[in-house]
């Protein structure tokens, strides 16, 4: 079974700093783009980050500047560094990744259970 978890939530105050990690396991043939998102209470859920196995990154305009995503493919883990936070950066935030499994060699997408990122003001 192919499955990620994230960890490194928690509350901070605004200007503080936390750092995500999300660890994929199982019977992985390989990873490709590796994303983060977040969902707030009431919104929907939207796109933070997105890296390419390549190593090429993208962040939605709203963290551009203060987030860093990255990875490390020797570890299946997926890695967002926040800095800067403000309280309106306050949501779940999920790990999503583009993995092919050993047994079907099928690309899918797959998800994280979430960890909680609270900011206060």
């Amino acid at each position: 079974q192919v499955q990620l978890v994230e960890s490194g939530g928690g509350l901070v105050q605004a200007g503080g700093s936390l750092r995500l990690s999300c660890a994929a396991s199982g019977s992985i043939f390989s990873i490709n783009a590796m994303g983060w998102y977040r969902q707030a209470p009431g919104k929907q859920r939207e796109l933070v980050a997105i890296i390419t196995s390549g190593g090429s990154t993208n962040y939605s305009g709203s963290v551009k500047g203060r987030f860093t995503i990255s990875r490390d493919n020797a570890k299946n883990t997926l890695y967002l560094q926040m800095n800067s936070l403000k309280p309106e950066d306050t949501a779940v935030y999920y790990c999503n990744a583009a993995i092919v499994d050993n047994t079907w060699r099928q690309m899918r997408a797959y998800w994280g259970q979430g960890t909680q990122v609270t900011v206060s003001s």
